[in-house]
C-alpha cells in the first residue's frame, strides 16, 4: 500500500452503489476481493435501503475492515474488537470530511420521494462521486490505522450485536466478523441500527448467491426484513434511541449484550 489509490470515482461509476464501491475498494487494497459479498452490500446504499442513515460508503468500508480483521485475528473476540475499533476510525475520518455520517444530510435527498430521487440522479450524483474520490485515500489510511491498534488495547471479550445477528441467521464466523463493525449503530456511533443492517446484508447475500451477477439492491427479502423491523420498532432506527444510550467502548457494548440488551430485536431479525 505504498501508493494510495486515486480511482474511487471510476470504481463507483462501474459498480453503481457507494456501499459496494467501498467494500470492493478497501478489499482490493488489502489484497482480497469477494465479489458476492461485495454485491450484497448494495441495499445498504442510501443509508440502509435508502432510508438516509449512515452513508453507504461507511457500511461498505466497515464490511471490508471486518473481513481484514478476520484474516488478522487469532480468534473471534479479537476479530470483532478489531473490526469495531477500525470502524470507529472510519466514522471519525468520514465525519471530519463531511460534518455528518448520514446520507440524507450529505445528498440533500429523501430517496423515498420519486421527485427528489430524479433530482438527485440528474443534478447531484457528482456530489457523491466527488466525495468518494476525496475520501477514498483517507478511508484506506483510517482503516489501516484502526486495524493496527496495539493488541494490548483490545478487550479479552468482544460481542457485536451485528455479529450475533449474523450467527443466528446461520452465517459463518468470517461473515460475523465482516459485519462486526456495524455494532452500536456503526462503530458504536449510535446511528442507524447495526443489527438491522447486518440482517439486510445477510438476506442480500443469500439472494446474491442464488442470482449470480445480479444486484440485490431491490431484493424482496431485505425489504421484508426492514418492514418487519418497522412493525416492531416503528420509524425509529437510531441505535442510541433504541438502546437508550450510546456506547463509548467495546467492553460497554459487550456488557450490554451479555445482560440481554437487544436480544429480542436480534431474535426477531434472525427469524424474518
Amino acid at each position: 500500500m505504498e501508493t494510495l489509490p486515486q480511482d474511487a470515482r471510476k470504481v463507483f461509476k462501474e459498480l453503481g452503489t457507494c456501499s459496494r464501491t467501498f467494500f470492493y475498494f478497501l478489499n482490493r487494497e488489502f489484497g482480497h476481493t469477494t465479489e458476492t459479498e461485495e454485491r450484497a452490500a448494495d441495499p445498504l446504499a442510501g443509508g440502509i435501503i435508502q432510508k438516509g442513515h449512515q452513508c453507504g460508503m461507511l457500511w461498505g468500508a466497515a464490511l471490508a475492515v471486518g473481513a481484514e480483521a478476520y484474516r488478522r485475528a487469532e480468534d473471534s473476540n479479537e476479530a470483532i474488537a478489531l473490526a469495531i475499533t477500525a470502524t470507529r476510525y472510519l466514522i471519525d475520518s468520514f465525519s471530519q470530511k463531511t460534518g455528518t455520517a448520514n446520507c440524507r444530510e450529505i445528498t440533500g435527498t429523501d430517496f423515498s420521494s420519486k421527485l427528489q430521487m430524479l433530482r438527485y440522479m440528474f443534478f447531484r450524483t457528482n456530489r457523491c462521486f466527488g466525495l468518494a474520490e476525496k475520501w477514498g485515500p483517507e478511508a484506506v489510511q483510517a482503516a489501516i490505522e484502526g486495524l493496527e491498534r496495539s493488541q494490548e488495547e483490545m478487550p479479552s471479550e468482544a460481542i457485536s450485536c451485528a455479529s450475533e445477528t449474523v450467527r443466528k441467521m446461520g452465517g459463518s464466523e468470517e461473515e460475523a466478523s465482516m459485519a462486526a463493525g456495524f455494532a452500536g449503530g456503526l462503530g458504536l456511533s449510535g446511528n442507524g441500527c447495526g443489527a438491522l443492517a447486518a440482517a439486510i446484508w445477510m438476506k442480500a447475500l443469500a439472494w446474491a448467491r442464488e442470482n449470480p451477477g445480479k444486484s440485490p439492491f431491490f431484493n424482496p427479502d431485505s425489504k421484508k426484513t426492514l418492514e418487519a423491523f418497522e412493525e416492531v420498532m416503528g420509524p425509529e432506527m437510531r441505535c442510541s434511541d433504541i438502546c437508550g444510550r450510546r456506547f463509548e467502548t467495546v467492553a460497554e457494548h459487550t456488557e450490554f449484550l451479555k445482560n440481554g440488551g437487544c436480544a429480542r430485536l436480534i431474535e426477531m431479525l434472525a427469524k424474518v
